[in-house]
C-alpha cells in the first residue's frame, strides 16, 4: 500500500537535462499537474563524471534544486524524465535511481502513479526505447505506469514528438529546436492525467 504524505500533496517532475529540452518538458507538464489541481514540484539531478567521482554542491548554482530521497519518497505521483542516451536513460538519471533501495524497501513508491518523458536530437533517436526502460525501475518500485491514451488526438497527427508510452520532442541536430505547439500540448495532457489520478489514488480521497 501506497504511504500518506506528510505535507500538501504534490507530483515530482524529476529530471536530467543537458542544453534544456527535457527540461522544458518537465515545466509543461509541472503546468499541466497544476491544472489537475496539484502542486508539481520540479527537481534535477547532478551531473556525473566517467573518470573520477563526480561532487557538486548541494544547490545547483541555476535551474532546478536537486533531489532528495525526502522529494521522491513522500510524492503523491511522479514524472520522470531524462535526454535520449543511445536509446536509454542518461547516467545522472540512472545513478540517481540507483540509490533509491531503502525507498524501495520502505514500500514508499508502492501504488503511486508514474509517467515518463524524453527528449531527442533525431525523429527516431531511441524515444521509445529510453520510455520503455526508464518505466523497469519504476515498476521496481511498484509504481503505476501511466502513458498517453489516444484519445489526445495529437498522437495521431504529430510529426515531431509524442507517443503513447509518454511525451517526448525533437531537440534537432543543434539541440536548440524548442517545444512546437503538439509537444506542449501533450506534456501538459500528461500532467493533467497524471495529477488527476495521483489526487484520486491519494489514501482517503473520495474522487
Amino acid at each position: 500500500m501506497s504511504q500518506a504524505t506528510t505535507e500538501r500533496p504534490y507530483l515530482l517532475v524529476l529530471y536530467y537535462s543537458r542544453n534544456g529540452a527535457t527540461r522544458a518538458m518537465a515545466q509543461q507538464i509541472a503546468r499541466g499537474a497544476e491544472q489537475a489541481g496539484i502542486e508539481a514540484r520540479l527537481r534535477t539531478v547532478p551531473p556525473v563524471s566517467t573518470v573520477c567521482e563526480a561532487t557538486s554542491d548541494s544547490i545547483p548554482a541555476e535551474g532546478d534544486l536537486y533531489c532528495s530521497e525526502d522529494d521522491l519518497a513522500q510524492c503523491a505521483g511522479l514524472a520522470l524524465g531524462s535526454p535520449t542516451r543511445f536509446g536509454n536513460m542518461a547516467a545522472p538519471l540512472k545513478y540517481f535511481l540507483d540509490g533509491t533501495s531503502s525507498i524501495w524497501l520502505s514500500g514508499a513508491l508502492i501504488g503511486k502513479p508514474a509517467a515518463v518523458f524524453s527528449a531527442s536530437s533525431s525523429l527516431h533517436g531511441g524515444q521509445e526505447s529510453t520510455l520503455l526502460t526508464m518505466m523497469l525501475p519504476l515498476l521496481h518500485h511498484g509504481m503505476l505506469i501511466t502513458g498517453l491514451p489516444y484519445s489526445e488526438q495529437d498522437l495521431m497527427t504529430t510529426e515531431s514528438g509524442g507517443t503513447p508510452y509518454g511525451p517526448t520532442h525533437v531537440a534537432g541536430h543543434s539541440r536548440s529546436r524548442k517545444l512546437d505547439e503538439t509537444e506542449t500540448k501533450l506534456c501538459q495532457a500528461q500532467g493533467r492525467r497524471l495529477g488527476e489520478l495521483a489526487l484520486k489514488l491519494l489514501p482517503g480521497s473520495a474522487r
